[in-house]
């Protein structure tokens, strides 16, 4: 059993996550901004956690984190304004890091999207812009700690049924349902294989996709 924190416990990869956690016998505590959230997230198994992580300081995250094993930050200013972007997808993610380090609690999965790379390619003027720069910056910070991390990039977000399977590096824009997404989270966390490694993903077709566990593990 692992206590794990999840930072955007609202969202709807979140959501999938929790249970997969639950069920396995982790303890989940899921970070919210809106108390209004509190019983859905609560009906999945986690321990709703009302916090702004927009506003708390590295020390107040650190009294958060403290005595958990592992941190996922699945959260994210959802789009809207450049700066609220940088201020949750990179500041606030960033001093989740910290304050990780801090807090002596190692391990730490970031995700990420596929297209996070020095050379992401979207240009500056363009809406996505602040997004991409700041996940970018926000793993690039990862890289350079000395947390256990694991950073996930899945592609396109879908709704599709689960498939248990997925490519790595896939070609386009590695569709991927959040369901599968929910289940490389679960399984990249206790996963030692995947520390320190940055894992672009998609659903795959055919014979290229396989089982998770294995794809993780290769």
């Amino acid at each position: 059993m692992s206590r794990i924190i999840v930072f955007g416990g609202h969202g709807r990869i979140a959501l999938l996550l929790a249970p997969l956690l639950v069920a396995r016998g982790d303890e989940v505590t899921s970070v919210i901004r809106n108390p209004d959230h509190v019983a859905e997230v609560e009906e999945t198994g986690a321990r709703a956690l009302v916090a702004d992580v927009e506003t708390l300081g590295t020390t107040e995250l650190a009294d958060i984190i403290r005595g958990h094993d592992a941190v996922v930050w699945s959260a994210g200013a959802g789009g809207g304004s450049a700066e609220r972007t940088y201020a949750v997808d990179r500041d606030a993610a960033i001093r989740t890091m910290d304050a990780s380090a801090e807090a002596g609690t190692g391990r730490y999965v970031m995700v990420s999207w596929i297209g996070s790379k020095a050379d992401h390619g979207v240009a500056e003027d363009a809406d996505f812009f602040p997004y991409a720069d700041a996940k970018w910056a926000a793993d690039e910070h990862l890289r350079g700690t000395e947390l256990d991390g694991t950073i996930l990039g899945p592609g396109t977000l879908t709704f599709d049924d689960p498939t248990g399977r997925i490519v790595l590096d896939p070609e386009g824009k590695g569709e991927v349902s959040r369901a599968d997404v929910a289940a490389v989270i679960a399984e990249s966390v206790g996963n030692p294989s995947t520390i320190g490694r940055t894992i672009r993903f998609g659903n795959g077709s055919g014979d290229s996709a396989v089982p998770i566990a294995d794809a993780l593990s290769a």
